[in-house]
């Protein structure tokens, strides 16, 4: 699969790279403190040793606007597409490694599914900052990585106990996390919508960190 730079034009539609933003304590206190599976992936959506660092207060203030923000971490290793999920609002993704993001935008989905030939892949190179925007569809990053994720507050905390209501209630599948799953998936058989068909791709014999 070919695999474009966040650089890139071709990365506009789905997000930008963040100037002015340093962000080595956060990849200090990820890199020293958090762990790392070799198989599979874990991820903790607000931990309190990044959000007590000053850098907090500059993506709050600055990439959101003075909204409140939590800021964790999915690390671990991963080659697979699997699902898509979106929140409302964007996401903030930086490692110390290069790591690579499969990507696709809402409007791909059409009619509740969603071909997996629309999905791009990108690399993010070590040390730069990311914003992935809130109609973009990502999942787990790929390769074998520490990613720091910032997010609007509460994002993928417990699934609030709602009736379905609306058509897009039937993806939701944590608190501001919509998701759609490939059904060859562990997601797919604890019961996420299956709503991406074609393969699941997998990108382990294109980039290796």
């Amino acid at each position: 699969m070919e695999i474009a730079d966040v650089r890139s034009d071709a990365f506009r539609k789905y997000g930008e790279v963040l100037e002015g933003i340093d962000t080595a304590e956060l990849l200090q206190v990820l890199d020293t403190e958090t762990p790392c599976p070799d198989d599979g992936t874990v991820y903790v959506p607000s931990m309190p040793e990044l959000e007590k660092l000053p850098v907090y207060s500059i993506i709050s203030d600055h990439v959101y606007g003075g909204m409140p923000v939590e800021i964790g971490y999915c690390n671990g290793t991963n080659y697979k597409l699997n699902c898509l999920e979106w929140h409302r609002g964007s996401e903030v993704n930086v490692s110390s490694s290069d790591f690579v993001l499969l990507l696709a935008r809402i409007d791909d989905i059409v009619g509740g599914r969603l071909d997996s030939s629309n999905v791009k892949a990108f690399k993010v190179p070590a040390g730069v900052p990311v914003l992935v925007y809130e109609t973009t569809l990502h999942y787990a990053p790929c390769g074998h990585f520490r990613v720091v994720v910032a997010l609007p507050r509460g994002t993928n905390t417990d699934k609030p106990a709602i009736d379905d209501r609306i058509p897009e209630d039937q993806f939701l599948w944590a608190r501001n996390k919509w998701l759609i799953a490939h059904p060859d998936t562990a997601e797919a058989k604890q019961g996420a919508y299956i709503g991406i068909s074609g393969e699941n791709i997998d990108i382990s014999g294109s980039f290796k960190p």
